[in-house]
């Protein structure tokens, strides 16, 4: 059903988009830390800025601003907690050869907590802690947790390629602007600040990271946990579930020899 009074989700579309680009020029304009530590090197070898990842993170939470308390509550959590630790995982696992769950989880085992296991717990607790706020009964509380941060780690997966994360969020988020309620803003928010990015995305000018790409699906995955009862969630988390094994062979199959920061495999 469409939306007869869509002032709310178009409020969230400019707003997150806003948002993301005066951030993307705040932070060029100041870069914490220096600018070397905003440089990477794409899988052309092009030097590229990172600058546009938390830019996104906070689009997305901004866009959500419109929304009843608890919503806009799991909104905010479930993305800007992907977002911090998409990147630390894109500032303390540079240069990690480690891919998939098992790597780190085994690195885990030895003792050594790695980037991406702390991006693994801290994007699944946030997932959960979002899910628990969207929805009432246990088992959707779970399934909910389980499609925010799967899609988070989905949205990651297709960051292989200038423009492929950001493209993605902005067509699979799409339809969901037709949708009522909580779940066509957040829609709405992850679409806006998606489609800010993407013209520097794919001009390989920027590259969104962990930090955007997590940040993204998290926006993403709360619109389809806010707008599905529990058999859509189902279905979303197992699809999810399965994409993630699915990504777990590939970057497993890669080995060590892929360069992070090149994008040529994705990283847990």
């Amino acid at each position: 059903m469409v939306n007869r009074k869509p002032a709310r989700r178009l409020t969230a579309l400019l707003a997150s988009a806003a948002v993301t680009r005066a951030a993307t020029t705040a932070l060029r304009s100041r870069a914490p830390g220096g600018p070397d530590r905003w440089q990477r090197r794409n899988y052309a070898g092009r030097a590229v800025e990172l600058y546009a990842g938390p830019a996104a993170a906070l689009g997305a939470a901004a866009g959500a601003v419109a929304l009843p308390a608890r919503a806009r509550a799991a909104g905010a959590l479930a993305v800007l907690a992907a977002g911090a630790c998409g990147a630390y995982d894109d500032t303390a696992g540079e240069g990690d050869p480690r891919r998939g769950f098992r790597a780190h989880l085994g690195a885990l085992r030895d003792g050594e907590v790695t980037s991406g296991a702390v991006k693994l717990f801290g994007i699944s607790a946030a997932g959960l802690a979002a899910g628990a706020l969207l929805k009432e009964r246990p088992v959707d509380k779970l399934l909910a947790g389980v499609v925010i941060a799967g899609a988070a780690h989905f949205v990651n997966l297709m960051d292989v390629r200038p423009g492929r994360a950001a493209g993605a969020v902005v067509a699979l988020g799409a339809p969901g602007l037709l949708r009522e309620g909580a779940a066509g803003v957040l829609a709405a928010a992850s679409v806006g600040a998606a489609a800010a990015v993407l013209p520097e995305d794919v001009g390989e000018r920027a590259m969104i990271g962990d930090a955007g790409a997590h940040a993204l699906g998290a926006a993403l995955g709360a619109a389809v946990a806010a707008g599905n009862g529990r058999a859509g969630l189902a279905v979303h988390a197992a699809g999810l579930v399965a994409a993630a094994a699915y990504g777990q062979r590939v970057s497993a199959a890669a080995g060590s020899g892929i360069r992070r920061s090149g994008r040529a495999t994705p990283s847990l």
